[in-house]
């Protein structure tokens, strides 16, 4: 992946963080399940704890501190994003016995992040399973208060039973896929704090999608070099001319593509693609399926 697509991929992944959609989710979430949430990255490190504490398990808050311990944690998280990525929504364990799961967020095919819950039991442990657990990550190493902390906190955990705990992976399911929808819009709205000239050149490319859009005459639109304006169009979206417009083509042809009596060649051409196939291409590139397939599972959704 380049450079540029991480930094886009990134940059996405923080805003949909920072969305009202994303933020009003975590919270209902948190409040039915009892249950933290979080939308993190790729990065394993990423997924250790860090400020947001709402449902937490007190037992990995003292768990934290120990670097065996810790490092654990981080590979158990490296294999459940590798599991994730590939097939989808997925569970684990760690070596303390806790369930954790990560469900991915895919804009079209691109995976921009991943919701995280989890640090329950799948039932309730037992003193045998802790004494087993301190030999894990060193008993001798370890000072009587600690030791009776980490046992204090570890049966405070919280056990959900294993039905329960895959109905609320299902509702994470869900809300995967409303994310997704959502980085879509995100990707091509504007942020608010881009420069004059790039919010110029957006209006400019919404207001003639149907048109062929070359480089020159949007640069000239937004009132700069075609070099200059490549460089800021990049610095302010994550993306490239090519990849903007398309994108916005695309979303475009999706809420065309929910009106039954147009055909989808009629639609490619009204957003500004000159050949069906072409439009097809990018359809799939960006969405992950075709537009006739895409259509028709809008529609058997609508009819559930």
């Amino acid at each position: 992946m380049s450079q540029a697509s991480k930094q886009f991929e990134a940059t996405l992944h923080e805003r949909l963080k920072q969305s009202d959609l994303f933020r009003v989710y975590q919270d209902a979430f948190r409040t039915a399940t009892g249950l933290p949430l979080r939308l993190v990255g790729a990065d394993p490190e990423e997924w250790c704890l860090d400020d947001q504490s709402v449902n937490r398990s007190p037992f990995c808050e003292v768990l934290n501190h120990c670097k065996t311990a810790c490092m654990a944690c981080v590979e158990t998280n490296r294999r459940l994003v590798h599991e994730a990525s590939v097939s989808g929504p997925s569970t684990c364990h760690c070596f303390a016995g806790l369930t954790a799961s990560a469900v991915p967020v895919k804009m079209g095919n691109v995976v921009v992040g991943f919701l995280k819950t989890g640090q329950v039991f799948s039932r309730t442990p037992d003193e045998q399973q802790f004494d087993a657990l301190l030999g894990s990550i060193g008993r001798k190493n370890m000072d009587p208060e600690t030791r009776e902390r980490l046992r204090s906190t570890y049966f405070q955990t919280r056990s959900v039973e294993p039905e329960r705990y895959s109905s609320m992976i299902t509702l994470l399911q869900s809300f995967a896929e409303q994310l997704g929808s959502h980085a879509e819009s995100l990707a091509i709205i504007e942020e608010g704090r881009e420069p004059a000239a790039i919010a110029k050149a957006r209006r400019y490319i919404h207001d003639h999608l149907e048109d062929s859009l070359p480089l020159g005459a949007v640069a000239h639109e937004a009132g700069l070099s075609e070099s200059h304006f490549c460089r800021l169009f990049k610095e302010a979206t994550g993306l490239t001319l090519t990849d903007y417009v398309n994108r916005c083509r695309i979303e475009r042809a999706k809420k065309e593509l929910l009106k039954p009596e147009k055909r989808v060649s009629e639609i490619a051409f009204e957003v500004g693609y000159q050949s069906l196939s072409q439009f097809n291409r990018s359809f799939a590139r960006i969405v992950g399926t075709s537009p006739t397939i895409w259509r028709r599972d809008r529609f058997e959704e609508a009819e559930s």
